[in-house]
């Protein structure tokens, strides 16, 4: 059979960005597979064809659901004639795909689903002609080789008639294959299935499996193995990262530091030869110790580590173990070492209060993350919370994105002022900065973290009616400047702590220059009424010591 000759089989997914963490990575995994499996390497052509929808084209077609799917539709058609068209389906994306798949069925063209979703809640998912469970570099090769090889599969000229080559209109499910051997599998960024130029960028994996099982993720039903791709494979892909001097990898596995020894390792590897590539790693708190902190310092890198809730009781209904001096300790020789870190939070978790969430705010910011995100609970189809939910009294959306909506503990109310509260932190203490100077006001303010979140979200939101200069779309971080010190300012009076003001502007000015000089190298003047010297010293950390007995003296500093 002739290249001309070859049927098309088409891997899809819809982005919800075009950057590293949202490279579509699994779409590239099948189709990398399908290109080197003997079943159908001569047996069909093979395109990665992923949608973004930060790109102007999408976007312009995306003001609802089906007209989105429709574009998608539209432009694989328009494209190309495909026989097969492959999703990469995940919670976000789900809708809009499954329109895109009602509308290539009713041409005739094959649908076949895979990804996180698909193969925990299968049975959901009936826009599609198939479903497959689990890891698609195995299973889908043999269902396509199956597919092409019977050409009358690939007739139906209507959404029911293709919907039978599945069973009398249902899809037909392919379920989950025995763990695969990974040194079997080919590359998707060594054969150029996906090049991390196009996306500033690489998502990497380095193993799959999760050694614990949380009753929140997909993984609560997966393998209890984790497997390691061989180190033959990594040194190669790190090979061609150095050559195409990628700026930033994303290490995909949840747990990279579960097996410490092999985490050190692969450090020692990517320091020889990444070494100014600036890696993003998953890691557990419980794991950590000053040797493996240490391996981190050696290269660029940030953690994101999971803490969830700072209540054990409610973690051990979600299946997550906690010590909270354990954790305390771990991130004590994290700071201590200067690692970079940044620590996750859920709202909405079983049993657990709207207090108990604040106290769990406060915790996480007395540790000193680099940054705090706050997210809404999702209850996932297939996982262990989705059946334990009406046990745990947990009431949630039943469509993408699955959110909770209330428990027996949180009302609606509660569930809304937490997420009021996610937003301020978000913006006030991610995208302001504000890790290097945040509990210092806070102790200036004698104030819980939790509370001043809680305040700035409802002034803000009562500044932005009363004061036309104030921005609702506050991106940058000296917007966001400008909004930190007009807030803190404010509470400084309120308190009666005027003699606080020079200092806490000092403090907020010259690290935000800081700030955008790391991010952007752009040199920035900054006016003080202190010597520039004083604010990153010991003496910050008492600033009513400081006011006490140090006299402002102008000064003004290139950063």
């Amino acid at each position: 059979m002739s290249g001309m000759d070859k049927p098309l089989v088409i891997c899809t997914t819809l982005l919800i960005e075009r950057s590293p963490q949202a490279l579509p990575l699994g779409a590239a995994c099948v189709a990398s597979a399908l290109k080197h499996d003997p079943l159908t390497a001569d047996l069909c052509d093979v395109h990665l064809i992923p949608f973004c929808a930060e790109d102007a084209d999408y976007s312009a077609h995306a003001s609802s659901t089906e007209e989105a799917g429709a574009f998608i539709a539209d432009s694989l058609l328009k494209a190309s004639a495909p026989a097969i068209v492959l999703f990469s389906v995940f919670v976000w994306n789900r809708p809009v795909l499954e329109v895109a798949a009602r509308v290539l069925r009713s041409q005739g063209i094959i649908c076949i689903a895979g990804g996180p979703e698909v193969t925990a809640a299968p049975e959901s998912f009936t826009d599609f002609d198939y479903t497959v469970s689990g890891e698609g570099e195995l299973s889908v090769p043999h269902l396509v080789a199956e597919l092409l090889s019977a050409p009358e599969a690939l007739k139906a000229d209507d959404a029911s008639a293709a919907g039978e080559t599945a069973g009398s209109g249902v899809p037909r499910h392919i379920p989950r294959t025995p763990c695969m051997d990974l040194s079997s599998l080919s590359s998707p960024y060594l054969d150029g299935t996906l090049d991390p130029s196009d996306y500033d960028g690489a998502l990497w994996e380095l193993a799959r499996g999760c050694p614990f099982k949380c009753s929140y993720c997909f993984e609560s039903k997966g393998e209890k193995t984790v497997r390691a791709f061989p180190m033959k494979r990594i040194e190669a892909e790190l090979d061609l990262f150095a050559k195409k001097n990628v700026p930033q990898v994303f290490v995909l596995d949840p747990t990279y530091n579960a097996d410490k020894n092999r985490a050190l390792a692969l450090l020692d590897l990517i320091a020889r030869k990444t070494p100014d590539t600036f890696y993003y790693f998953e890691a557990r708190a419980e794991f950590i110790d000053a040797k493996l902190a240490k391996g981190f310092t050696r290269i660029p890198c940030a953690l994101q580590i999971g803490l969830q809730s700072a209540d054990e009781n409610v973690l051990r209904l979600v299946n997550r173990p906690f010590n909270r001096k354990q954790f305390t300790r771990s991130m004590s020789i994290l700071n201590e070492a200067g690692v970079t870190f940044g620590l996750d939070l859920i709202y909405g978790l079983p049993s657990e209060t709207y207090k108990g969430f604040k106290a769990g705010v406060d915790f996480a910011i007395s540790q000193y993350p680099n940054n705090l995100e706050i997210f809404c609970l999702s209850v996932l189809p297939g996982t262990d919370l989705y059946e334990r939910a009406d046990e745990l009294k947990l009431t949630y959306e039943k469509k993408p994105p699955y959110h909770i909506i209330h428990t027996d503990k949180m009302s609606e109310a509660d569930i809304e002022k937490a997420r009021a509260l996610a937003d301020a932190c978000s913006t006030f203490y991610n995208d302001g900065c504000a890790v290097p100077w945040f509990n210092i006001v806070l102790d200036t303010l004698k104030m819980r973290a939790s509370d001043f979140f809680e305040r700035f979200a409802d002034w803000r939101a009562h500044a932005l009616k009363a004061d036309n200069a104030l921005s609702a779309d506050c991106t940058s971080q000296k917007q966001i400047e400008e909004l930190q010190l007009s807030f803190v300012t404010g509470l400084l009076k309120e308190k009666h702590a005027d003699r606080f003001i020079r200092i806490v502007t000092d403090l907020i000015r010259f690290n935000g220059a800081v700030a955008r000089n790391t991010a952007t190298g752009a040199h920035e003047k900054v006016h003080l009424s202190y010597p520039a010297e004083y604010l990153e010293s010991e003496w910050m950390f008492n600033l009513d010591y400081f006011v006490k007995n140090v006299k402002p003296e102008a000064d003004t500093v290139t950063i």
